[in-house]
């Protein structure tokens, strides 16, 4: 059976492409370098930019969200990337992610009267995510920190080509597990909420 994609993989794989020697383990306990700190650092930021782009794996629709009962705020999850309500669902309210709680825009307060069932798009570990989106993060990561540190177009040529088939292989993953149709694809999805509701005044 092959070993999935590590963050120390990753890791490992962005100081090679500088020329650094890999390290045999992360975290606070172990003697860093500051391009160790700097690579986890551009990993983490990376995997958040590709993750905030909505994806199979890492959203969820009719994702139910209850109200306190004493304030009536809605707090979102702490991994909570994005989140809107379901399409056509709620008229009455235009919410929004406001530090870790829900915002209702067209009422102007934080109190909710009943809980909601939105799309929202998570934040996952590196280890959470497929394979596929792992390979992917590393690499542009990868080209990212390169980037950084050296002025070699011939080794940026080679990242970006490695990036571009990394995120083929994920885009196409992501769509054989998800069956999806227009309509799964968050912008899309937006898109057609907007009209719908432009259509209705």
């Amino acid at each position: 059976m092959a070993n999935l994609t590590s963050k120390l993989d990753a890791v490992n794989t962005m100081l090679g492409v500088i020329g650094e020697m890999p390290v045999n383990s992360l975290g606070s306990g172990t003697q860093r370098s500051a391009n160790v700190v700097l690579a986890e650092n551009v990993l983490d930021e990376t995997s958040r930019e590709i993750q905030s782009e909505g994806w199979h794996f890492n959203t969820e629709h009719k994702y139910k969200l209850s109200k306190d009962a004493s304030t009536h705020r809605i707090i979102l999850p702490l991994n909570t990337l994005r989140v809107d309500t379901e399409v056509g669902k709620y008229t009455d309210i235009d919410i929004v992610q406001r530090g870790t709680s829900l915002y209702d825009r067209k009422n102007h307060t934080h109190k909710f009267n009943k809980d909601l069932e939105v799309s929202i798009i998570f934040l996952l570990s590196f280890i959470e995510m497929p394979e596929q989106f792992r390979s992917y993060v590393a690499i542009r990561a990868a080209r990212k920190f390169a980037g950084r540190f050296l002025a070699s177009s011939e080794i940026q040529g080679l990242t970006i080509r490695d990036e571009i088939e990394a995120k083929a292989r994920a885009i196409d993953s992501d769509n054989e597990t998800g069956d999806l149709t227009i309509f799964d694809n968050y912008s899309v999805y937006r898109v057609l909420d907007r009209t719908n509701a432009s259509n209705n005044y």
